[in-house]
């Protein structure tokens, strides 16, 4: 048949030829980096349309979140290879273990530059500094970074104290037991009102924001919700299939017109107000910078402040949300912890009044417990970067062996979060929840929640004020439990704590399901 049909041989020399390159490729690159142990597989992590863990196929997306210090364990290395075939053979280096170093792969911008490809999701709304590199960056940086202020910092801890303030008084009353049917139920709204004043001027009670404003068909918070957890959509997909397509498709695309339209009234309104008053949110310091800004070249456009007002949005209210929703469920896991903490808290606020800002230092184990979580849960699983040239590892396996990996130029550098945060040479007992471990010294090389060198998160003091301050207000007054369920008697402490903490992934990384009591004291 095939001699009857010239298409059909040349499309099966044509498969043969593409199948024999791209196993010669494979091959190339796997001699590249001398076949240093780890993935061999069809499919790298990246690609997005076989999102799933298989064997020879694809190593899995943010694979070591479920996985934590095992594959390198089982390897007997701190850094592995990943060599994969298709779309084309490239090399990736995954890493768990400073002494690479660490520091100089996150600052050498130069050396490493961030492959901006792998952000592209963040640049729906507008250019923005996690998205850019180079002087682009610079510029961005120089305007956004300011915004994040001391003075800002203190709005912060004021309007979550006042916010919690209404939830104890309005909301939760004069309850003794108060069941919340999913942890998040609780740490979403707080973290959202609070980006809302503390980020954006606009403060608003618990009970309000439920009906939308005048020209919009969406509350902010309903839509910033949806955008934020649906985000992948608009990088999938098309906007007419968005708008045309399943009902979840329609919502989510309404969703993000209703939060693109408030975006650009609050930059509208902002720059045409007549009179300007003194705020120190993240929205005025960041317009004020930039009208500030001499040079006209340097400032940001209206695409960029929109750009880095998302950024600050989603950075400000999602991630710290989520990883306050894992910190009560590890402290209602553990109350010997809890104690320890409530205590902490004592200590420093006998007379049982509020925490204020000037407590911030003294709260040592708040922020411990803050830490703590942020090692099991860190808000960025994968830090990737690029070689821009041949370069060398020289490391040190858990063995005590030396060795040097070559490094070709373009191969991928990726910093395993997890599993750096369960390296056993660095963390005693990385398995247990022990947040003391960071009251004293601590391997700092081996902890980076927040990223580091220049790129790292220039909203670390507002992330940490406002979660030290949520912790320790809601601890002072109440006591966290686990939800008792009749279909869950009799379950183990592990059972019960691989429940509480299964885990979903939209922008980071949050807890499926975590039903929580809180017990007045």
């Amino acid at each position: 048949m095939l001699e009857n049909n010239p298409i059909l041989v040349l499309l099966s020399l044509f498969s043969v030829f593409y199948v024999v390159q791209k196993f010669v490729d494979f091959r190339r690159a796997v001699h590249a980096v001398n076949d240093w142990p780890g993935f061999r597989t069809l499919l790298a992590d990246r690609f997005l349309f076989f999102p799933f863990r298989a064997r020879g196929i694809n190593p899995g997306p943010q694979w070591s979140f479920d996985t934590k210090y095992r594959d390198f364990a089982d390897a007997g290395r701190d850094v592995l290879s990943a060599v994969n075939a298709f779309p084309r053979a490239s090399i990736t280096f995954y890493v768990a273990d400073p002494s690479v170093p660490l520091q100089e792969v996150v600052g050498a911008r130069a050396r490493f530059p961030k492959p901006l490809e792998a952000y592209e999701i963040l640049k729906t709304f507008g250019s923005n500094i996690l998205v850019t590199e180079g002087d682009i960056w610079k510029r961005q940086r120089k305007i956004a970074a300011p915004a994040f202020s001391e003075r800002n910092n203190r709005l912060v801890w004021d309007e979550t104290v006042q916010i919690l303030e209404d939830v104890f008084h309005n909301v939760w009353g004069d309850k003794n037991e108060i069941e919340v049917p999913h942890i998040m139920d609780l740490t979403v709204p707080i973290t959202l009102l609070v980006i809302g004043v503390a980020g954006f001027g606009r403060r608003i009670s618990w009970n309000e924001d439920r009906i939308a404003p005048p020209g919009h068909s969406m509350t902010f918070k309903e839509a910033l919700h949806e955008v934020s957890h649906r985000l992948f959509l608009k990088v999938i997909f098309p906007g007419w299939m968005l708008r045309c397509g399943p009902a979840k498709f329609r919502y989510f695309a309404q969703a993000y017109e209703e939060l693109e339209k408030y975006l650009a009234e609050m930059v509208h309104a902002r720059r045409t107000a007549e009179v300007k008053e003194e705020r120190h949110d993240l929205f005025s310091n960041l317009l004020d910078a930039n009208e500030g800004e001499d040079d006209s070249e340097a400032k940001l456009s209206d695409e960029e402040l929109v750009g880095n007002v998302f950024l600050f949005l989603v950075a400000g209210y999602e991630t710290t949300a989520h990883t306050l929703a894992y910190a009560f469920i590890l402290l209602a896991l553990h109350p010997d912890e809890q104690e320890a903490f409530y205590q902490n808290i004592k200590s420093v606020l006998p007379s049982d009044r509020n925490p204020t800002y000037e407590d911030f230092s003294s709260l040592s184990y708040a922020l411990a417990v803050l830490n703590e979580t942020l090692r099991w849960f860190p808000p960025v699983v994968h830090i990737p970067k690029k070689s821009a040239e041949d370069t060398v590892f020289n490391v040190t396996n858990p063995s005590g062996e030396k060795a040097t990996i070559a490094v070709p130029r373009d191969s991928l550098i990726t910093i395993c979060v997890p599993s750096l945060h369960h390296n056993p040479r660095y963390w005693d007992e990385p398995e247990s929840f022990k947040p003391a471990r960071f009251l004293g010294n601590y391997p700092r090389d081996a902890f980076l929640p927040f990223s580091g060198g220049p790129r790292g998160c220039v909203g670390r003091g507002f992330a940490e004020t406002e979660s030290v301050a949520v912790l320790a207000l809601i601890v002072s007054k109440y006591k966290v439990e686990v939800k008792d369920e009749p279909q869950f008697r009799g379950e183990s402490f592990e059972q019960r704590k691989a429940r509480l903490l299964k885990s979903q992934h939209s922008l980071t990384i949050y807890p499926e399901r975590a039903p929580l009591v809180f017990k007045r004291r």
